[in-house]
Protein backbone atom coordinates (compact mmCIF):
# COMPACT_ATOMS: atom_id res chain seq x y z
CA UNK A 1 0.00 0.00 0.00
CA UNK A 2 1.17 3.60 -1.11
CA UNK A 3 2.37 4.98 1.73
CA UNK A 4 0.31 8.32 3.05
CA UNK A 5 1.47 11.80 4.87
CA UNK A 6 -0.99 14.97 5.69
CA UNK A 7 -0.24 17.65 3.49
CA UNK A 8 1.61 20.24 5.40
CA UNK A 9 0.10 23.22 3.20
CA UNK A 10 -2.46 20.94 1.60
CA UNK A 11 -4.52 23.29 0.40
CA UNK A 12 -4.35 26.89 1.27
CA UNK A 13 -5.66 28.32 -1.58
CA UNK A 14 -8.67 26.41 -1.48
CA UNK A 15 -9.31 27.57 2.60
CA UNK A 16 -8.31 31.15 1.10
CA UNK A 17 -10.86 30.64 -1.49
CA UNK A 18 -15.00 31.61 -1.23
CA UNK A 19 -16.72 28.71 -0.08
CA UNK A 20 -20.33 28.39 -1.09
CA UNK A 21 -22.34 26.38 1.26
CA UNK A 22 -20.86 26.10 4.21
CA UNK A 23 -22.72 25.77 7.38
CA UNK A 24 -22.19 28.42 10.23
CA UNK A 25 -20.98 26.15 12.94
CA UNK A 26 -21.63 27.38 16.33
CA UNK A 27 -18.65 26.66 18.42
CA UNK A 28 -15.46 27.07 15.72
CA UNK A 29 -12.88 25.41 18.29
CA UNK A 30 -14.98 21.88 18.29
CA UNK A 31 -14.85 22.39 14.42
CA UNK A 32 -10.76 22.67 14.54
CA UNK A 33 -10.67 19.99 17.00
CA UNK A 34 -12.79 17.19 14.74
CA UNK A 35 -10.54 18.35 11.78
CA UNK A 36 -7.66 17.25 13.83
CA UNK A 37 -9.24 13.93 14.25
CA UNK A 38 -9.76 13.40 10.94
CA UNK A 39 -6.13 14.33 9.98
CA UNK A 40 -5.06 11.53 12.79
CA UNK A 41 -7.32 9.06 11.93
CA UNK A 42 -6.93 6.16 8.45
CA UNK A 43 -8.77 7.91 5.58
CA UNK A 44 -11.83 5.87 3.97
CA UNK A 45 -10.27 4.61 0.86
CA UNK A 46 -7.04 3.93 0.14
CA UNK A 47 -4.87 5.67 -3.12
CA UNK A 48 -4.37 2.66 -5.26
CA UNK A 49 -8.68 2.42 -5.46
CA UNK A 50 -8.33 5.95 -6.71
CA UNK A 51 -5.52 5.01 -9.57
CA UNK A 52 -7.74 2.17 -10.69
CA UNK A 53 -10.72 4.13 -11.25
CA UNK A 54 -8.43 7.11 -13.19
CA UNK A 55 -7.74 3.72 -15.21
CA UNK A 56 -11.34 2.96 -15.45
CA UNK A 57 -12.16 6.10 -16.21
CA UNK A 58 -9.43 6.73 -19.23
CA UNK A 59 -11.23 4.12 -21.24
CA UNK A 60 -14.76 5.71 -20.53
CA UNK A 61 -13.07 8.80 -21.96
CA UNK A 62 -11.81 7.35 -25.18
CA UNK A 63 -14.96 5.75 -26.09
CA UNK A 64 -14.34 2.20 -24.86
CA UNK A 65 -16.83 2.09 -21.35
CA UNK A 66 -19.27 3.60 -19.76
CA UNK A 67 -19.64 5.14 -16.55
CA UNK A 68 -22.82 4.23 -13.77
CA UNK A 69 -23.26 6.61 -11.50
CA UNK A 70 -25.86 5.76 -8.96
CA UNK A 71 -27.43 5.97 -5.07
CA UNK A 72 -29.27 7.76 -2.73
CA UNK A 73 -29.86 11.30 -3.39
CA UNK A 74 -28.41 11.80 0.92
CA UNK A 75 -27.18 9.03 2.40
CA UNK A 76 -28.51 9.13 6.31
CA UNK A 77 -26.73 7.56 9.29
CA UNK A 78 -30.20 5.73 10.22
CA UNK A 79 -30.22 4.03 6.65
CA UNK A 80 -26.65 3.37 6.52
CA UNK A 81 -27.38 -0.57 6.69
CA UNK A 82 -26.22 -3.15 5.42
CA UNK A 83 -29.12 -4.30 4.09
CA UNK A 84 -30.11 -1.42 2.32
CA UNK A 85 -26.51 -1.10 1.23
CA UNK A 86 -26.70 -4.42 -0.55
CA UNK A 87 -30.18 -3.31 -2.16
CA UNK A 88 -28.82 -0.36 -3.32
CA UNK A 89 -25.55 -2.40 -5.35
CA UNK A 90 -27.53 -5.35 -6.88
CA UNK A 91 -29.50 -1.77 -8.39
CA UNK A 92 -26.34 -0.74 -9.54
CA UNK A 93 -25.60 -3.60 -10.90
CA UNK A 94 -28.24 -4.79 -12.24
CA UNK A 95 -28.66 -1.84 -14.30
CA UNK A 96 -24.71 -1.68 -15.07
CA UNK A 97 -25.43 -5.12 -16.42
CA UNK A 98 -28.72 -3.71 -18.80
CA UNK A 99 -26.07 -1.07 -20.17
CA UNK A 100 -23.35 -3.69 -20.84
CA UNK A 101 -25.83 -5.50 -23.28
CA UNK A 102 -27.45 -2.19 -24.58
CA UNK A 103 -24.14 -0.67 -25.29
CA UNK A 104 -21.70 -3.85 -26.04
CA UNK A 105 -19.36 -2.19 -23.48
CA UNK A 106 -17.83 -2.92 -20.34
CA UNK A 107 -19.85 -0.60 -17.67
CA UNK A 108 -17.67 0.91 -14.86
CA UNK A 109 -20.19 1.24 -11.54
CA UNK A 110 -19.50 4.03 -9.22
CA UNK A 111 -21.85 4.07 -5.91
CA UNK A 112 -23.48 7.49 -4.98
CA UNK A 113 -22.69 6.68 -1.20
CA UNK A 114 -19.33 6.29 1.40
CA UNK A 115 -19.94 9.97 1.43
CA UNK A 116 -22.76 11.71 -0.14
CA UNK A 117 -24.07 13.11 3.38
CA UNK A 118 -23.86 16.47 2.92
CA UNK A 119 -26.51 18.68 1.04
CA UNK A 120 -26.48 22.03 -0.47
CA UNK A 121 -29.18 24.22 0.18
CA UNK A 122 -31.55 27.26 -2.06
CA UNK A 123 -31.66 29.16 0.96
CA UNK A 124 -30.16 28.95 4.72
CA UNK A 125 -33.23 27.81 6.51
CA UNK A 126 -37.13 26.62 5.77
CA UNK A 127 -40.49 27.23 5.74
CA UNK A 128 -40.62 26.58 9.57
CA UNK A 129 -37.35 29.38 9.56
CA UNK A 130 -35.43 26.70 11.56
CA UNK A 131 -31.77 25.81 9.82
CA UNK A 132 -32.02 24.41 6.89
CA UNK A 133 -31.01 20.37 6.82
CA UNK A 134 -27.55 20.35 5.54
CA UNK A 135 -27.35 16.71 5.10
CA UNK A 136 -26.37 14.13 8.17
CA UNK A 137 -23.21 15.18 8.24
CA UNK A 138 -24.21 18.83 9.56
CA UNK A 139 -27.98 18.50 11.42
CA UNK A 140 -30.62 16.47 11.61
CA UNK A 141 -33.93 16.65 9.87
CA UNK A 142 -35.87 16.67 13.06
CA UNK A 143 -37.54 19.92 12.71
CA UNK A 144 -36.27 21.86 15.84
CA UNK A 145 -33.56 24.34 16.46
CA UNK A 146 -31.94 21.82 18.57
CA UNK A 147 -31.60 19.26 16.16
CA UNK A 148 -30.76 21.64 13.19
CA UNK A 149 -28.13 23.36 14.52
CA UNK A 150 -25.29 22.56 12.95
CA UNK A 151 -23.15 19.71 15.54
CA UNK A 152 -19.51 19.20 13.83
CA UNK A 153 -18.99 15.95 15.64
CA UNK A 154 -21.25 14.12 12.80
CA UNK A 155 -18.30 14.44 10.58
CA UNK A 156 -16.64 11.72 12.40
CA UNK A 157 -19.81 9.77 12.56
CA UNK A 158 -19.85 10.27 8.79
CA UNK A 159 -16.61 9.28 8.26
CA UNK A 160 -17.17 6.11 10.65
CA UNK A 161 -20.41 5.11 8.29
CA UNK A 162 -18.39 5.55 5.22
CA UNK A 163 -15.60 3.21 6.38
CA UNK A 164 -18.48 0.66 6.97
CA UNK A 165 -20.50 1.27 3.58
CA UNK A 166 -17.06 0.33 1.96
CA UNK A 167 -16.72 -2.70 3.81
CA UNK A 168 -20.18 -3.44 2.22
CA UNK A 169 -19.14 -2.70 -0.99
CA UNK A 170 -15.90 -4.63 -0.79
CA UNK A 171 -17.99 -7.65 0.02
CA UNK A 172 -20.71 -7.29 -2.51
CA UNK A 173 -17.52 -6.97 -5.05
CA UNK A 174 -15.55 -10.04 -4.16
CA UNK A 175 -19.53 -11.84 -4.10
CA UNK A 176 -19.97 -10.47 -7.70
CA UNK A 177 -16.71 -10.75 -8.85
CA UNK A 178 -16.34 -7.44 -10.37
CA UNK A 179 -15.04 -3.61 -8.78
CA UNK A 180 -17.15 -1.02 -7.01
CA UNK A 181 -15.98 2.63 -6.58
CA UNK A 182 -17.68 4.90 -4.02
CA UNK A 183 -18.04 8.71 -5.32
CA UNK A 184 -19.58 11.74 -3.24
CA UNK A 185 -20.17 15.88 -3.80
CA UNK A 186 -17.29 17.05 -1.86
CA UNK A 187 -19.41 19.99 -0.40
CA UNK A 188 -18.33 19.94 3.14
CA UNK A 189 -14.67 21.53 3.33
CA UNK A 190 -14.06 20.59 6.91
CA UNK A 191 -14.10 17.36 6.22
CA UNK A 192 -12.92 17.43 2.87
CA UNK A 193 -9.54 18.59 3.54
CA UNK A 194 -8.14 17.07 6.53
CA UNK A 195 -8.99 13.51 4.53
CA UNK A 196 -6.84 14.63 2.00
CA UNK A 197 -3.13 12.92 1.64
CA UNK A 198 -0.08 13.07 0.36
CA UNK A 199 2.44 10.18 -1.25
CA UNK A 200 6.29 9.97 -1.09
CA UNK A 201 6.15 11.45 -4.37
CA UNK A 202 4.23 14.42 -3.56
CA UNK A 203 0.52 13.51 -5.35
CA UNK A 204 -2.54 14.65 -3.20
CA UNK A 205 -5.21 12.69 -3.52
CA UNK A 206 -8.91 13.32 -1.53
CA UNK A 207 -9.43 9.91 0.16
CA UNK A 208 -12.74 11.01 1.55
CA UNK A 209 -13.86 8.96 -1.61
CA UNK A 210 -12.59 7.98 -5.38
CA UNK A 211 -14.36 10.02 -7.28
CA UNK A 212 -15.18 13.71 -6.04
CA UNK A 213 -17.89 16.19 -8.18
CA UNK A 214 -18.69 19.72 -7.46
CA UNK A 215 -21.89 20.63 -8.10
CA UNK A 216 -23.91 22.97 -9.57
CA UNK A 217 -23.73 25.27 -6.49
CA UNK A 218 -20.62 25.44 -5.50
CA UNK A 219 -18.62 24.90 -9.00
CA UNK A 220 -17.33 29.10 -9.35
CA UNK A 221 -14.31 28.68 -10.96
CA UNK A 222 -12.23 31.26 -8.49
CA UNK A 223 -14.16 29.30 -5.53
CA UNK A 224 -12.81 26.73 -3.06
CA UNK A 225 -14.10 23.75 -4.36
CA UNK A 226 -12.62 24.21 -7.75
CA UNK A 227 -9.24 25.11 -5.92
CA UNK A 228 -9.52 21.99 -3.91
CA UNK A 229 -10.45 19.75 -6.55
CA UNK A 230 -7.51 21.36 -8.76
CA UNK A 231 -4.55 20.16 -6.69
CA UNK A 232 -6.20 16.48 -6.41
CA UNK A 233 -4.91 13.21 -8.50
CA UNK A 234 -8.84 11.91 -7.92
CA UNK A 235 -10.89 11.74 -11.13
CA UNK A 236 -13.61 15.18 -10.65
CA UNK A 237 -16.65 16.03 -12.00
CA UNK A 238 -18.48 19.17 -12.33
CA UNK A 239 -22.18 19.31 -12.42
CA UNK A 240 -23.56 21.83 -15.57
CA UNK A 241 -26.49 23.41 -16.21
CA UNK A 242 -28.59 25.07 -18.94
CA UNK A 243 -27.27 28.51 -17.76
CA UNK A 244 -23.31 26.93 -18.07
CA UNK A 245 -21.49 28.74 -20.93
CA UNK A 246 -18.80 27.36 -23.60
CA UNK A 247 -16.78 30.07 -21.77
CA UNK A 248 -17.38 28.36 -18.41
CA UNK A 249 -16.92 24.52 -19.32
CA UNK A 250 -13.53 25.56 -20.61
CA UNK A 251 -12.67 27.01 -17.50
CA UNK A 252 -13.31 24.34 -15.95
CA UNK A 253 -11.38 21.80 -18.44
CA UNK A 254 -8.22 24.38 -18.79
CA UNK A 255 -7.94 24.50 -14.22
CA UNK A 256 -8.78 20.83 -13.79
CA UNK A 257 -7.75 18.54 -16.52
CA UNK A 258 -4.57 21.09 -17.88
CA UNK A 259 -2.85 17.89 -19.34
CA UNK A 260 -5.68 16.82 -21.11
CA UNK A 261 -5.62 13.48 -19.60
CA UNK A 262 -8.68 10.77 -20.65
CA UNK A 263 -10.73 10.10 -17.51
CA UNK A 264 -9.05 12.98 -15.40
CA UNK A 265 -12.81 15.15 -16.07
CA UNK A 266 -16.52 14.22 -15.72
CA UNK A 267 -19.10 16.95 -16.93
CA UNK A 268 -22.24 15.55 -15.67
CA UNK A 269 -25.07 17.54 -17.59
CA UNK A 270 -28.11 18.28 -15.46
CA UNK A 271 -30.07 20.51 -18.07
CA UNK A 272 -33.62 19.35 -18.00
CA UNK A 273 -35.50 17.36 -20.70
CA UNK A 274 -37.01 20.75 -22.48
CA UNK A 275 -33.33 22.40 -22.72
CA UNK A 276 -30.84 19.38 -23.58
CA UNK A 277 -31.09 19.69 -27.48
CA UNK A 278 -30.50 23.55 -26.91
CA UNK A 279 -27.95 23.40 -23.96
CA UNK A 280 -25.71 20.54 -24.46
CA UNK A 281 -24.06 20.81 -28.10
CA UNK A 282 -22.46 24.27 -27.50
CA UNK A 283 -20.61 23.20 -24.75
CA UNK A 284 -19.73 19.40 -26.43
CA UNK A 285 -18.46 21.02 -29.31
CA UNK A 286 -16.23 23.96 -26.98
CA UNK A 287 -14.68 20.84 -25.17
CA UNK A 288 -13.72 19.39 -28.16
CA UNK A 289 -12.13 21.23 -29.96
CA UNK A 290 -10.22 22.53 -26.77
CA UNK A 291 -8.74 18.93 -26.89
CA UNK A 292 -9.94 18.37 -23.67
CA UNK A 293 -10.76 14.17 -23.62
CA UNK A 294 -13.69 14.21 -20.71
CA UNK A 295 -16.41 11.79 -20.11
CA UNK A 296 -19.64 13.68 -20.39
CA UNK A 297 -22.63 11.68 -17.97
CA UNK A 298 -25.79 12.88 -17.73
CA UNK A 299 -27.77 13.48 -14.81
CA UNK A 300 -31.24 13.15 -16.25
CA UNK A 301 -32.84 13.40 -12.31
CA UNK A 302 -31.55 17.22 -11.20
CA UNK A 303 -33.10 19.32 -14.22
CA UNK A 304 -37.04 17.52 -14.18
CA UNK A 305 -37.97 17.94 -10.34
CA UNK A 306 -41.39 19.34 -9.92
CA UNK A 307 -43.94 19.15 -7.14
CA UNK A 308 -46.89 17.06 -7.22
CA UNK A 309 -50.51 18.18 -6.55
CA UNK A 310 -49.78 16.49 -3.06
CA UNK A 311 -47.44 18.72 -1.87
CA UNK A 312 -44.16 16.27 -2.98
CA UNK A 313 -40.98 16.80 -4.71
CA UNK A 314 -41.57 14.41 -7.53
CA UNK A 315 -39.67 13.43 -11.20
CA UNK A 316 -41.53 11.18 -13.83
CA UNK A 317 -40.15 8.29 -15.43
CA UNK A 318 -40.93 9.17 -18.38
CA UNK A 319 -39.06 12.86 -18.12
CA UNK A 320 -35.98 11.29 -17.05
CA UNK A 321 -36.07 9.45 -20.08
CA UNK A 322 -36.59 11.97 -22.62
CA UNK A 323 -33.61 14.02 -20.94
CA UNK A 324 -31.33 11.14 -21.53
CA UNK A 325 -32.80 9.68 -25.01
CA UNK A 326 -32.06 13.86 -25.87
CA UNK A 327 -28.91 13.46 -24.38
CA UNK A 328 -27.85 10.61 -26.59
CA UNK A 329 -29.63 12.57 -29.71
CA UNK A 330 -26.67 15.15 -29.05
CA UNK A 331 -23.41 13.09 -29.25
CA UNK A 332 -24.51 11.11 -31.81
CA UNK A 333 -25.11 13.89 -34.09
CA UNK A 334 -22.13 15.41 -33.38
CA UNK A 335 -20.09 11.98 -33.15
CA UNK A 336 -19.27 12.45 -29.27
CA UNK A 337 -19.17 9.50 -26.88
CA UNK A 338 -22.04 9.54 -24.62
CA UNK A 339 -20.54 8.18 -21.40
CA UNK A 340 -23.17 7.16 -19.41
CA UNK A 341 -25.61 7.81 -16.81
CA UNK A 342 -26.00 9.75 -13.30
CA UNK A 343 -28.50 8.69 -11.41
CA UNK A 344 -30.32 8.95 -7.87
CA UNK A 345 -32.33 5.42 -7.30
CA UNK A 346 -32.36 3.49 -4.21
CA UNK A 347 -33.19 -0.65 -4.05
CA UNK A 348 -36.00 0.22 -1.65
CA UNK A 349 -39.55 -0.19 -2.57
CA UNK A 350 -40.13 3.44 -2.12
CA UNK A 351 -42.54 5.64 -4.21
CA UNK A 352 -41.07 9.08 -4.69
CA UNK A 353 -40.66 9.30 -8.72
CA UNK A 354 -43.87 8.40 -10.61
CA UNK A 355 -44.14 6.65 -13.72
CA UNK A 356 -42.41 3.44 -14.99
CA UNK A 357 -44.19 -0.28 -14.85
CA UNK A 358 -45.63 0.23 -11.50
CA UNK A 359 -47.85 3.04 -13.37
CA UNK A 360 -46.71 5.28 -9.87
CA UNK A 361 -49.23 8.62 -9.27
CA UNK A 362 -49.28 11.33 -7.66
CA UNK A 363 -51.87 9.95 -5.37
CA UNK A 364 -49.22 6.77 -4.60
CA UNK A 365 -46.63 8.84 -3.26
CA UNK A 366 -47.06 9.34 0.57
CA UNK A 367 -47.41 5.57 0.52
CA UNK A 368 -43.33 5.21 1.21
CA UNK A 369 -42.12 8.12 0.64
CA UNK A 370 -38.61 8.57 2.70
CA UNK A 371 -36.11 10.22 1.21
CA UNK A 372 -34.04 12.80 3.10
CA UNK A 373 -33.99 15.54 0.29
CA UNK A 374 -34.67 14.90 -3.52
CA UNK A 375 -37.49 11.55 -4.76
CA UNK A 376 -35.30 8.98 -5.93
CA UNK A 377 -36.05 5.77 -8.68
CA UNK A 378 -37.30 2.94 -6.81
CA UNK A 379 -35.46 -0.43 -7.97
CA UNK A 380 -38.18 -1.64 -10.73
CA UNK A 381 -37.89 1.96 -12.09
CA UNK A 382 -34.53 1.63 -12.47
CA UNK A 383 -34.36 -0.88 -14.27
CA UNK A 384 -37.39 0.14 -16.59
CA UNK A 385 -34.94 3.27 -17.47
CA UNK A 386 -32.21 1.26 -17.67
CA UNK A 387 -34.14 -1.03 -20.24
CA UNK A 388 -35.33 1.57 -22.32
CA UNK A 389 -31.38 3.64 -22.28
CA UNK A 390 -29.92 0.05 -23.20
CA UNK A 391 -32.89 -0.14 -26.28
CA UNK A 392 -31.48 3.18 -27.39
CA UNK A 393 -28.01 1.90 -27.16
CA UNK A 394 -28.88 -1.43 -29.29
CA UNK A 395 -30.57 -0.05 -31.85
CA UNK A 396 -27.78 2.82 -32.80
CA UNK A 397 -25.42 -0.27 -32.72
CA UNK A 398 -27.45 -2.60 -35.19
CA UNK A 399 -26.91 0.15 -38.67
CA UNK A 400 -23.33 0.09 -38.17
CA UNK A 401 -23.26 -3.96 -37.20
CA UNK A 402 -25.24 -4.50 -40.19
CA UNK A 403 -22.65 -2.07 -41.86
CA UNK A 404 -19.36 -4.28 -40.95
CA UNK A 405 -21.09 -7.52 -41.65
CA UNK A 406 -21.80 -6.32 -45.13
CA UNK A 407 -18.13 -5.34 -45.24
CA UNK A 408 -16.81 -8.64 -43.83
CA UNK A 409 -19.33 -10.33 -46.06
Amino acid sequence: MTQMTQPTQVTSAAVRSPAAQQPQWPDPSRVRAVRRTLRALPAPVAPEGVDRLRERLAEVALGRALLLQGGDCAETFAGNTPAHIRANLRTLLHTATLLEVGSGLPVVPVGRMAGQYAKPRSSPTDAAGLPAYRGDIVNSTSPTAAARTPDPDRMLRARADAVATLDVMAAVAADADTELFASHEALLLDYEVPLVRQAVDGTRYGLSGHFLWIGERTRRLDGAHIELARGLANPVGVKVGPATTPAEVLGYADALDPHRTPGRLTLISRMGADRVAEALPPLVEAVAAAGHPVIWLCDPMHGNTRLSATGYKTRHLDTILAETRGFLDVHAALGSHAGGLHLEFTGDDVTECLGGSQGLRDEDLPARYSTACDPRLNARQSLDLASAVAQILLDGRRPAERREAASAG
